[in-house]
């Protein structure tokens, strides 16, 4: 059964509580954003210029599965023709402080999540609220690892077109600092969220806004969405965007096995 605490909270109650869940999420963000500022040196040149460098981790690994499957040296690169630099008197400064937001935002995530969990979770049910650990796990993982996939596939992919890319032998790429770490922290961050789509399935399929015979209805709609998407985040070349494409067309196929898995127990829950 529901928590009747919820009953005796008026909406200024509620807004209340809401909003000491946001300074919390806040404070925990600027705090790990603190350490994440502290650590310039590791967190620019080791994380956010990793892309840039040839000897990254994704590029090697194209390179090794393209010797593998007898395309000798097609996918390896040898040198990226682009700078990085400043042209603004804050610009370098300005970046510092937005990549430790960031990067205080992905590492706190997980409580910001169970700030989320504590302030819905008092008008739920009692076995619903004995799964906030699983909840808290499973979206921290997924988000976790949406920013792998953004930083070890989508953002090389991107750096690696754009930074090459040229109309005219005549003209050399000198990219601003806010536009390389805008590009980096879009992919990571968008990736990450769109990695959430089976927790805000079970949300919406709870509230009764999503079903699975909806989802499937739409599946082709949501494909050519997917497809777009992929095409806006990725070069625009088809084997970037099926990379991209796939793992979200493959968490849109689980997003309706658990919309149709919360259907079954609020089934079963109504029958008892």
């Amino acid at each position: 059964m529901k928590d009747n605490s919820t009953d005796e909270m008026s909406f200024l109650d509620h807004l209340e509580d809401l909003r000491w869940h946001l300074i919390r999420s806040v404070m925990a963000i600027l705090l790990t954003g603190s350490v994440a500022f502290l650590a310039k040196d590791f967190i620019f040149d080791q994380v956010l210029f990793g892309p840039k460098k040839v000897d990254f981790f994704t590029y090697d690994l194209l390179c090794n599965i393209s010797n593998l499957i007898g395309f000798d040296d097609s996918f390896c690169i040898n040198e990226m023709p682009f700078r990085i630099q400043s042209r603004t008197m804050s610009g370098q400064f300005s970046a510092h402080i937005w990549m430790s937001v960031t990067a205080g935002f992905i590492l706190s995530f997980p409580y910001v999540i169970y700030q989320f969990w504590s302030f819905v979770s008092p008008g739920l049910y009692e076995n619903e609220k004995s799964n906030a650990k699983g909840f808290i796990f499973i979206s921290s993982f997924l988000f976790f690892l949406g920013v792998l996939f953004g930083y070890y596939i989508v953002t090389p992919l991107s750096i690696n077109f754009l930074g090459s890319y040229s109309v005219s032998t005549q003209i050399f790429n000198d990219f601003d600092l806010d536009s390389y770490v805008g590009l980096v922290r879009a992919s990571v961050i968008a990736s990450g969220l769109i990695f959430e789509l089976p927790i805000i399935v079970y949300f919406l399929t709870k509230i009764g806004l999503v079903t699975p015979e909806l989802m499937i209805k739409y599946r082709k709609f949501a494909l050519i969405i997917v497809l777009t998407l992929s095409a806006i985040i990725t070069p625009p070349d088809v084997a970037s965007q099926i990379i991209v494409a796939i793992p979200i067309v493959i968490l849109y196929q689980i997003s309706i096995y658990i919309s149709r898995f919360v259907l079954k127990k609020e089934n079963q829950s109504v029958v008892k």
